[in-house]
């Protein structure tokens, strides 16, 4: 029973951020991989808690299919970034839900493609 109680929603728990990352593949040699950033908003009563849906969740998320080239596509988790409180108590217009620091701009620059930078 305890486990249920942590794979479950709780309406009345904290609100948390998960950072989950996806990669897609095939067995077509020519298939190029890509990978999927999501922000996917928990309750939960606690950390450890948060991250048990974080990995329930992504887990069902886990997808294949057939694309328009006839290449198998299989989306699976890649790993889970983060697991964070939100940073306000209210889910208001302008509420910060998740922020991080890094030191290396140049590095995030290349990475971010809404930049200017790549994915290659």
């Amino acid at each position: 029973m305890e486990t249920r109680l942590i794979m479950e929603s709780n309406a009345n728990g904290e609100l948390y951020v998960a950072i989950i990352l996806y990669e897609s593949w095939s067995s077509d040699p020519s298939f190029k991989s890509m990978f999927e950033e999501c922000f996917v908003l928990i309750r939960a009563d606690s950390d450890e808690q948060a991250l048990a849906r974080a990995e329930q969740l992504s887990k069902d998320k886990e997808t294949c299919y057939d694309n328009v080239a006839g290449q198998d596509v299989r989306w699976k988790l890649k790993r889970i970034v983060d697991v964070s409180r939100v940073l306000s108590d209210t889910m208001d217009d302008g509420a910060e839900l998740y922020a991080r620091h890094f030191a290396n701009y140049d590095a995030y620059y290349a990475f971010e493609p809404l930049l200017g930078g790549t994915l290659d």
